[in-house]
């Protein structure tokens, strides 16, 4: 077995490595889907085991369009990862969102194209319920500790999921916001629905680093580099303080997604998508 971890760290922008974990070793691990992003990291944190995934790669190689978010949820899953707290650097379309602020959101809107969304086709069907995308139960501790350590942060609000790797036009960005959307980025679908479909719970730490253009003012990379590194130590003090508070045990819709969702008939799955993704749904075909 290549290791095991009780929960999941996803880094993006600002948050590119493990140093918040203790005895860190690095894991390569294959799926059905191909390799994640990167080599997978795993440490100690008090008496959790926990993994680091940098969402775009070491170095930051990978487009949000051209991420393998299949790969990288499934290895998470083959760990036994049951909770993910992902980092993720944000637009604001709120004038009170203001740039370094932290958003803790509840809900998305999917506005990608592109993307793989399911882990379920050749020859199984799965309509699973995505009401609720974010785990209540991760992100009210996610809240509960950054309020309780003084940050400015805002529990709830919706993330538009924009395709990329371009970013919005003014047009586009004024129509998102007069939608009563809260934050955009490019990188919580499919990572959210996979994670539901591998029946982990997900949260989100979204760092917001602009404006995006409906202010008038240009998106630059370098600004939103710039204002990420400055919240990375925020965001490290963040997630150790969840990590400390998060359970193992979930009591949450997450961990039993996939109970009367799959609609395919257990007999007429393939034999080849059964073993395939048998740490998805080897569970619910035992006879």
């Amino acid at each position: 077995m290549q290791g095991k971890a009780d929960i999941a760290i996803i880094g993006g922008s600002g948050i590119y490595d493990a140093n918040l974990l203790d005895n860190v070793r690095e894991v390569d691990i294959d799926t059905p889907f191909g390799k994640p992003s990167d080599s997978i990291s795993i440490g100690d944190h008090g008496d959790k085991a926990v993994c680091f995934l940098p969402r775009h790669g070491v170095g930051h190689r990978i487009s949000p369009s051209k991420l393998n978010f299949r790969a990288n949820i499934f290895a998470l899953k083959k760990l036994g990862v049951k909770r993910i707290i992902a980092a993720s650097a944000v637009g604001s379309l709120r004038e009170e969102l203001k740039p370094l602020d932290i958003v803790i959101p509840n809900q998305i809107y999917d506005r990608t194209r592109s993307r793989p969304s399911t882990f379920f086709e050749d020859g199984i069907v799965v309509h699973m319920g995505f009401a609720d995308p974010f785990c209540p139960e991760t992100s009210n501790t996610i809240v509960d500790v950054a309020t309780s350590k003084g940050y400015a942060v805002k529990g709830g609000g919706t993330y538009v999921c924009m395709e990329g790797p371009q970013f919005s036009t003014r047009a586009e960005s004024r129509v998102y916001q007069s939608l009563g959307f809260d934050i955009i980025g490019m990188t919580a679908i499919p990572e959210a629905k996979l994670a539901r479909e591998a029946e982990i719970c997900y949260s989100m730490i979204a760092t917001v680093t602009d404006y995006d253009v409906w202010n008038e003012e240009d998106v630059t990379i370098e600004a939103i580099i710039e204002i990420a590194m400055k919240n990375e130590v925020a965001i490290k003090d963040i997630i150790a303080g969840s990590l400390d508070k998060l359970s193992l045990e979930q009591h949450c819709m997450c961990k039993d997604a996939l109970a009367g969702a799959i609609t395919t008939v257990p007999s007429m799955i393939p034999y080849d998508t059964k073993r395939r993704l048998d740490p998805l749904i080897g569970k619910y075909l035992k006879e």
